[in-house]
């Protein structure tokens, strides 16, 4: 059967989604081989995940508005290809401060991939099949969070944490040579608009101060981060508002789907990013797995994410997304309810129907999530919407990692991860399940308010 450019498009997204979730799964798994060949205490080993995904919220709504004016396939493969060269550069790291640089270009580099790949096919797709598409390129973000902990677990017990950033290379290669071979098209919705550099500015800065004073609240200074990165954000909002040429378009939040499908994003990835992370502490530190076999348990919920993703994309088409995105958080919100009592004696069973009915939540609310956001624009916005949609899966799961290293800091100090800290690592783990539980619930309600909205999806 011959593929058309179209084929090409989903497969391409499928790719870069597949690879840049592969290295954030992964790169758990090979924390404590990486802070340990570095020396890291345990609040410089958190950052390693915390940073990369810090400097993807900052860079996603840029790369909205630039990838809107050079083109959305040109964005997609400068994306790729500094994720390609950061990957290279991570392989030959010597200190600690290389290595964390080069997470830095990753993280770049995702942020790009991420908005253009999603916005690329919701312009190629016809509107019909768009939650099918976007299924597909969702199934790619699971399949990889399934495979990634076993790839990943073996590649580091066998050949070191090295091994998973030469893993991605070649796919990273083909990806860019299918785009400048097999996708011909360009889109282009912002060609006349100017770059809005005091926009990008105010936000990059904001959200910084922002992220950077949550993760620090144990000082002084991390208060005063907060207060100066919110005033920040606030004026970057009254400043897009003003401007003819925004870094994104705040006009789009007068859409109540919109809205609540963004805020139900932001609280499910807030809710969910840092669980994997609790689970292989849990796994490594608590039981005392190694690598490998952690990777192994830690598919459970992704691979059960992975079959659901495609399925709910097709169902979103047919029944109203934000039905669909509540159901799956409250069910998302059971499994967090089991795991605020994990300790030491929890069944393993358990611990897997935990993973199980987060897997099935999870997978029954962010495809339809996804197809609510970017279905309710018009599609000269896809670019802002893919931005917009990006940034509240970043900005998420920074703050939800933030939220991590915050409690373990308060509760552990500047202690080393280890085994003879266990019943510490078990009790910051509980705290931190018991507040994302709460979280999970304000998601539902974000759905349940926007399913109410009497604005309509552009289909």
């Amino acid at each position: 059967m011959k593929l058309n450019s179209e084929s090409f498009v989903v497969f391409v997204a499928f790719i870069t989604s597949f690879f840049a979730v592969f290295l954030s799964v992964g790169i758990v798994l090979g924390v404590p081989a990486i802070a340990s060949e570095f020396g890291m205490n345990n609040v410089i080993q958190n950052w390693i995940t915390t940073l990369t995904a810090l400097v993807i919220a900052v860079f996603t709504l840029p790369a909205g508005q630039l990838s809107g004016k050079y083109g959305v396939k040109k964005s997609l493969i400068f994306g790729v290809s500094l994720f390609l060269g950061a990957s290279i550069g991570a392989c030959l790291s010597f200190s600690t401060e290389s290595f964390l640089i080069f997470r830095v270009l990753q993280g770049i580099g995702i942020a790009f991939s991420n908005v253009s790949a999603i916005a690329m096919v919701v312009q190629a797709v016809k509107p019909q099949n768009r939650g099918k598409a976007l299924g597909f390129t969702v199934t790619g973000i699971y399949l990889a969070g399934s495979l990634s902990p076993v790839f990943s677990g073996f590649l580091v017990h066998n050949f070191g944490w090295r091994a998973m950033f030469y893993f991605v290379i070649p796919f990273l290669i083909l990806c860019v040579i299918l785009m400048i071979l097999k996708i011909p098209d360009e889109w282009i919705t912002y060609a006349d608009s100017k770059i809005d550099t005091v926009g990008y500015i105010l936000y990059g800065i904001g959200i910084v101060l922002f992220i950077y004073g949550f993760t620090n609240l144990m000082n002084g200074f991390g208060a005063i981060s907060i207060i100066i990165g919110l005033v920040l954000l606030i004026l970057f909002g009254y400043f897009e508002l003003r401007i003819e040429s925004p870094a994104f378009n705040m006009n789009l939040f007068r859409n109540m789907k919109f809205t609540s499908s963004n805020i139900a994003a932001l609280c499910s990835y807030l809710a969910i990013a840092s669980i994997t992370t609790i689970l292989n502490y849990h796994f490594q530190y608590v039981r005392g797995w190694d690598a490998q076999i952690s990777g192994i348990m830690l598919m459970v919920t992704p691979i059960i994410m992975a079959i659901m993703a495609p399925n709910s994309g097709k169902l979103s088409d047919k029944i109203h997304p934000q039905k669909l995105a509540a159901f799956g958080m409250t069910i998302t919100t059971m499994a967090l309810l089991i795991l605020i009592f994990l300790d030491a004696n929890t069944p393993l069973y358990l611990i897997v129907v935990a993973m199980i009915l987060q897997g099935v939540g999870m997978g029954l609310f962010t495809t339809p999530n996804t197809n609510a956001i970017m279905s309710s624009v018009p599609p000269n916005e896809t670019p802002n919407a893919s931005a917009a949609q990006s940034a509240m899966r970043t900005i998420g799961q920074t703050m939800s990692l933030g939220i991590l290293t915050l409690v373990f800091a308060w509760i552990m100090g500047s202690l080393e991860l280890s085994s003879k800290y266990a019943g510490m690592i078990m009790q910051s783990s509980q705290l931190v399940c018991l507040i994302c539980t709460m979280i999970c619930i304000v998601a539902i309600f974000a759905s349940l308010i926007g399913i109410r909205s009497k604005d309509s999806f552009n289909i």
